[in-house]
């Protein structure tokens, strides 16, 4: 894949994660402790990102660092997962298995 492509597919991606927090460019900014411009410039396509900046992306919009870059489908956290677990496993046999179902369902 060519470097500009690349670059505007994961513009689109940030601005998507961005503007599903509810966040202007100002506040994502202001949030990661980075310029305005820089996040415009990531969201424009015109600059690659930083790994630390990266790190701090990720972590100020919950997405995972294989979204921002690749596209793939955002993991729940590990932390989210073990509550997530903790929580089913409190439920009821006959609730579990209405959970199990469930996920199964959607999974389709």
């Amino acid at each position: 894949m060519d470097n500009k492509k690349f670059l505007m597919e994961m513009a689109v991606r940030i601005y998507q994660a961005r503007t599903a927090q509810g966040l202007t460019q100002e506040r994502l900014a202001e949030l990661m402790d980075v310029s305005t411009q820089m996040i415009s410039n990531l969201e424009c396509g015109r600059k690659a990102i930083r790994p630390e900046n990266l790190v701090k992306l990720c972590n100020t919009l919950n997405v995972s660092a294989d979204y921002i870059l690749l596209g793939k489908p955002n993991i729940i956290a590990i932390s989210d997962a073990s509550d997530l677990t903790n929580k089913i496993a409190r439920l009821s046999e006959k609730d579990r298995r209405m959970i199990e179902l469930l996920v199964e369902y959607c999974s389709k």
